[in-house]
């Protein structure tokens, strides 16, 4: 395959095409998709938002307790193969939502489709792309990370299916193309370069030799590099691993709400159409499409921190907008501050991670926080819902949220770069894995 593919272009962004796809598949089926079904289960079977930002939130449950696991499958085995398992999972997930009969089922079939996703999309791309990419890592990822905002793109047409079909023959015709388009996409990926005659970012391994200077000095370059990674164990004793996990985890406070709920707000709160209201999800994501292309511009020439904090400032003032929407132009203006913020800021958190920290041990130190961000990714959905089922409205669940959000900034004031570590005086023991010690 990488044969086939190297020519003149470097691999690398291969796998970044590929990422783009399965992203796309990702976002246009699941993620940005799910409101639309929130509205439709709700209309068909009484269930409560409660317990459908529940069903959501037993997603993030999941990932966040597969994180560390993960991540140490993943830096051990490599990205492809756990990606293959989590294509046919996800695929099967669908199947078992279009055959849903209860709320215990509903459960059943998200708990399906949340290990597939976990396994097949965000988490596992992040790490192979990291892992091939250093000078351009923000804009490789966000690249990727289009994929996802392209979905959204896609809601009105499944919003269309939805409606015209009916939720499980789209759910059921999701599975199938799951299986169909994302098991070749998978084939794709690799590990890490080396393995396979390439370097990061596709310099030449003569040309890293000449720049290091001397044979001798070249000889030495590897290690001395070596030694600045962290690892998982060190990695999660500094101040900015928590800072950027709990940044991380506010900004998808206001993320995960406006994915479950913003169809149920616009429709119910605010009387538009299902049709109109997820043309404001495509407007969104399609803005979302800018803000990520701006992220690979400036991602690696600016200080990743100024820019997430900015970004939580513009998530924060998004949602009190949307809130306590009285126009279209309030929604429309919301739509765009909060896709310009998530496109720039969502690439530059893993980023940011990978500049910190090395690439060593990147699975296993963003499975770990994974395991942190998920407190984020949960309360949102169900504070909004909570909140929601209580006063009628999204008004107290959002505004709790975007305070919450702006507020978060700081952390990532806050996270600067840690030193590297030094361990000239206390080598590793020989053979022994780095991350078992910390799974």
């Amino acid at each position: 395959m990488i044969s086939r593919l190297r020519g003149r272009v470097f691999y690398g962004w291969w796998m970044v095409a590929s990422g783009f796809g399965i992203q796309f598949l990702v976002a246009a089926l699941l993620n940005q998709s799910y409101g639309a079904y929130v509205v439709l289960l709700q209309r068909d079977f009484g269930w409560s938002k409660t317990a459908l930002s529940g069903a959501y939130s037993l997603q993030q449950v999941e990932m966040g307790i597969l994180g560390p696991i993960q991540g140490w499958i993943i830096d051990r085995f490599g990205p492809r193969a756990v990606m293959q398992i989590g294509v046919v999972i996800f695929g099967v997930g669908f199947m078992a939502l279009s055959q849903i009969q209860s709320l215990g089922m509903f459960y059943a079939a998200i708990f399906f489709l949340a290990i597939g996703a976990s396994l097949t999309g965000f988490f596992p791309l992040t790490v192979a792309i990291v892992n091939w990419f250093e000078k351009r890592r923000a804009r490789a990822l966000s690249i990727m990370s289009l994929g996802f905002a392209f979905g959204g793109v896609t809601v009105p047409i499944i919003a269309f299916l939805l409606e015209t079909i009916g939720w499980r023959w789209t759910a059921f015709s999701s599975g199938v193309l799951i299986i169909l388009a994302g098991l070749p996409l998978t084939q794709v990926i690799r590990r890490r370069p080396e393995e396979y005659g390439e370097a990061v970012d596709g310099i030449a391994a003569s040309q890293e030799a000449s720049a290091a200077g001397a044979v001798g000095q070249a000889a030495q370059a590897a290690p001395a590099a070596a030694t600045r990674d962290f690892t998982a164990r060190e990695a999660i004793r500094t101040p900015a691993f928590w800072l950027i996990s709990l940044g991380h985890g506010s900004a998808l406070l206001v993320v995960s709400a406006v994915l479950v709920h913003l169809l149920a707000h616009l429709t119910e709160n605010l009387g538009y159409s299902l049709g109109t209201a997820a043309l404001v999800v495509s407007l969104l994501t399609t803005v979302q499409v800018v803000g990520m292309i701006v992220g690979a511009v400036i991602g690696d020439r600016y200080d990743k921190r100024l820019i997430a904090a900015s970004c939580m400032v513009m998530h924060a003032v998004a949602l009190l907008l949307v809130a306590y929407a009285t126009t279209l132009l309030m929604v429309i203006v919301f739509a765009v501050l909060h896709g310009l913020a998530w496109g720039i800021r969502g690439p530059l958190m893993q980023a940011m991670r990978a500049d910190y920290f090395g690439r060593s041990s990147f699975g296993v130190i963003m499975g770990f926080s994974t395991t942190i961000i998920m407190l984020g990714q949960v309360a949102g959905p169900l504070v909004a819902g909570i909140l929601a089922d209580a006063t009628g409205s999204y008004e107290a669940g959002f505004t709790v949220l975007a305070v919450i959000a702006g507020f978060a900034s700081i952390f990532f004031l806050l996270a600067r770069r840690p030193r590297p570590p030094d361990r000239s005086t206390d080598p590793p023991p020989p053979g022994e894995p780095e991350t078992a010690a910390v799974v």
